[in-house]
């Protein structure tokens, strides 16, 4: 480190073995006037849809013109930290330096006891100004507008080891202002011994050296950081392409294990300095921070602007302090790790774990050190956490918004964080209706001979079309057929039927048993108001005189809630009674719906408690006709879910309902039907969830629970209408189909949906 009054002329050279200011020439200090007050740009702050803050919660506001005053706070945006509760409280660091004047009084009450002069007999008062510097720009307290330290709560540890006799005025051109020390190795390790046993969680060493470091400074380092300290050594001031070799030190595994990180210095525009030693080879363990025209107080107490990375590093010391605070549970390792891993690019390959060989890691940055790095994963828990998506609403639970869900979650570090998981529950898009009707080119056949029927579905496949099918010699080039769904029915007897169904849901067949088959419209409903994909079923249908009795039983897949999971499964089973009354045909039924992974079609993930549902359904449904051709139906079905997870459960109730009437020869043969319909909707209920709300760190467990409600009723309420016009074209049937959709997938937000199609179907 320089010290000049005007930028000329060295004060700090190397004797014996360490020097100070970080070795060597560059840098420099110069006195100023009260410098302007500039407003900065800070780095960003985390986004408020990341809800993820750590604990504890700050009880002030620390963007105060002092902060703003403080070039390197601002460029590490020590904000980030400050307004949420880490000012260095309650931790101790090391300062290995020429002493320490306190005067100022921007040091008081936080002084150790364990403080000492461990070169000689003088006490820790400072005869050079270079240790006072790098101690206030770490922890130096805050005074109205003037700058102040990165951990300004933080206690100091002061460790005077410049070797007697050899600091005092050098009568050169700094006007007497500096002089020169000189450090031993001895008195180094001895710092760091004593840092050790005081108990501080960093040390800083602005002092440097082109010489090997000795046997007795290596084992004391390897003592230290066996203990968890970090140890931040400043780069250098040569201009070097590698760090002094004393720092190199960080390189050396066996000893820093992780916990050594070398110091460089930037300017306010975060280009390296011209005086600072590069990465070179400790690119892995090297970190940048602000070292240019830094505001500290001197031996005399004057403020003055000091250059060189001797001051870069009590940034990165400080930063260190304010992490050790707010995670308290951070091993050394840990800390120095956060530090590197989430340094700011810059050169070549810096930031976000990448190395370059001019900036090391990167740049200091607290925004990305405080926030979440890692894994995340519930308190308590084992259940995994994501900041995007961690719940996903089916359709029948529409708009439905979910408010306050707070809890505590850890990340990658085992870090505390308050988050609040609202954000990140997702509403179902609207099942499309429309497309997948006109444009799946489905075609169906039946056959039977009245007590036998076999019903096939098939798929028209193009050429090129993604579709996995059995090839055999002969095939056609060009639209193949390839069957995708069918089932089939057997009377026993004249009172018993038996179907089975593969790729095809079991209700069609208990309504072509029970009377309740209707017309094809275009729009169907899919009854769960889930879109569905049944595997198997089977069903049988007895009759006792003019009582009949229908039993079924199904699974299949739901349609996959989040991309990338395994489509969840489900159950289905039903008991339905049918009466025909005149020519009223009456059905009254209890279904089953058990769901393996999810609460009526939406999932919610391990962080929500992996919620799964069972639900009862009533159905009621009725169909007239007459000799008229007139027709008239109506259903209704109410629902009572029971969800149960790991995080609590609750009950939910539901309920769809659809009218339809139709007149056959309106206009000669043709046929005119209208059909208005609510799909299944969520009426009332949630979750209710029990969630972590304080983590204790020194017991390493949830100490504090809360219960948040989930609601799952949307505002929105969907209402389909759909008129169909059908008349005999040639072979076939051609028919047209009007639909208005009101609050689409139960959404309010969202405008009317209107459509028309023309279908055209062959009869074979």
């Amino acid at each position: 480190m320089r010290r000049t009054g005007l930028g000329t002329g060295t004060a700090c050279t190397l004797a014996a073995l360490l020097s100070a200011c970080g070795g060597g020439g560059g840098g420099g200090v110069a006195s100023i006037p009260a410098p302007p007050i500039v407003t900065p740009t800070p780095s960003p702050t985390p986004s408020p849809s990341q809800g993820a803050t750590p604990t504890p919660s700050p009880s002030q506001n620390y963007d105060t013109a002092g902060y703003r005053a403080t070039k390197g706070a601002v460029s590490m945006n020590a904000l980030a930290a400050y307004q949420r509760g880490a000012t260095g409280a309650g931790v101790t660091m090391g300062i290995i330096d020429s002493g320490l004047d306190t005067r100022t009084g921007l040091f008081a009450g936080r002084i150790s006891a364990a403080s000492t002069d461990v070169a000689g007999m003088r006490g820790t008062g400072d005869d050079d100004g270079h240790g006072t510097a790098v101690a206030f720009t770490a922890a130096g307290g805050r005074s109205g507008d003037r700058a102040q330290g990165v951990a300004f709560d933080s206690t100091l540890l002061i460790l005077r080891a410049d070797q007697p006799g050899s600091c005092g005025s050098s009568g050169g051109s700094d006007g007497g202002l500096g002089g020169k020390c000189s450090f031993s190795s001895t008195s180094i390790a001895r710092g760091l011994d004593a840092a050790r046993l005081a108990g501080a969680r960093v040390a800083n060493i602005s002092l440097g050296s082109n010489e090997t470091p000795p046997a007795a400074l290596l084992a004391a380092i390897d003592r230290a950081t066996a203990a968890g300290m970090v140890i931040v050594i400043a780069a250098g001031n040569d201009g070097e392409s590698d760090p002094s070799l004393l720092a190199q030190i960080a390189n050396n595994s066996g000893v820093a294990r992780g916990q050594v990180i070398v110091a460089g210095s930037v300017g306010l525009s975060g280009t390296i300095s011209a005086f600072s030693n590069r990465a070179g080879q400790s690119a892995a363990h090297y970190l940048t921070a602000l070292g240019e025209q830094v505001e500290a107080p001197d031996a005399s107490g004057t403020r003055m602007l000091w250059s060189g990375t001797s001051f870069a590093a009590p940034q990165i010391t400080g930063a260190a302090a304010l992490l050790a605070q707010a995670f308290p549970n951070l091993t050394g390792a840990q800390i120095a790790d956060l530090l590197l891993r989430t340094a700011r690019g810059a050169g070549s390959g810096g930031g976000s774990g990448g190395t370059d060989s001019v900036y090391g890691r990167g740049t200091l940055d607290l925004t990305a050190a405080f926030q979440p790095v890692g894994a995340m994963s519930v308190a308590g828990s084992t259940a995994a956490l994501s900041m995007s998506i961690n719940a996903r609403l089916s359709p029948a639970m529409g708009d439905a918004r979910a408010q306050g869900l707070n809890l505590v979650a850890l990340d990658g570090y085992a870090r505390a964080y308050h988050v609040d998981l609202s954000g990140t529950v997702a509403q179902a898009s609207p099942r499309a209706l429309l497309a997948p009707a006109l444009l799946g080119r489905i075609e169906g056949v039946a056959v039977g001979d009245g007590t036998r029927s076999v019903s096939l579905t098939s798929a028209i496949q193009s050429p090129g079309e993604a579709r996995l099918r059995a090839v055999v010699p002969g095939d056609a080039v060009g639209p193949v057929r390839q069957i995708v769904a069918g089932s089939v029915t057997q009377m026993l007897d004249p009172d018993t039927a038996i179907g089975f169904g593969f790729a095809s849901g079991g209700d069609a067949l208990v309504a072509n048993w029970t009377g309740q088959s209707g017309v094809p419209f275009l729009l169907t409903d899919p009854g769960f108001g889930i879109d569905r994909a049944p595997r198997a079923s089977a069903a049988v249908h007895h009759r006792l005189g003019s009582l009949g009795i229908s039993v079924m039983a199904e699974n299949g897949r739901f349609a996959t809630p989040a991309p990338g999971m395994v489509p969840p499964g489900y159950d289905q089973a039903s008991l339905t009674l049918d009466h025909p009354v005149g020519p009223v045909a009456l059905s009254i039924g209890m279904t089953r719906l058990a769901e393996r992974s999810t609460v009526l079609g939406g999932w919610f993930g391990g962080a929500l408690g992996q919620a799964q549902g069972t639900s009862w359904f009533a159905d009621t449904a009725a169909r007239w006709s007459d000799t008229g051709g007139w027709t008239m139906a109506a259903r209704w079905r109410s629902g009572w879910t029971h969800a149960v997870g790991g995080l609590g459960g609750g009950l939910l109730t539901s309920r769809s309902w659809s009218v339809e009437a139709g007149k056959i020869g309106l206009f000669g043969g043709d046929r005119l039907d209208l059909r208005v319909s609510q799909p299944l909707r969520v009426t009332a209920g949630g979750l209710d969830l029990r969630l972590p709300a304080h983590w204790d760190y020194a017991g390493g467990r949830v100490d504090a629970w809360t219960t948040d409600r989930l609601s799952l009723a949307p505002t929105g309420r969907e209402l389909l209408v759909e008129a169909r016009h059908a008349v005999p074209l040639g072979a076939g049937q051609l028919s047209t189909h009007l639909f208005w959709r009101r609050d689409p997938g139960h959404i309010a937000a969202l405008p009317p949906e209107r459509g028309m199609a023309i279908k055209y179907g062959l009869r074979f």
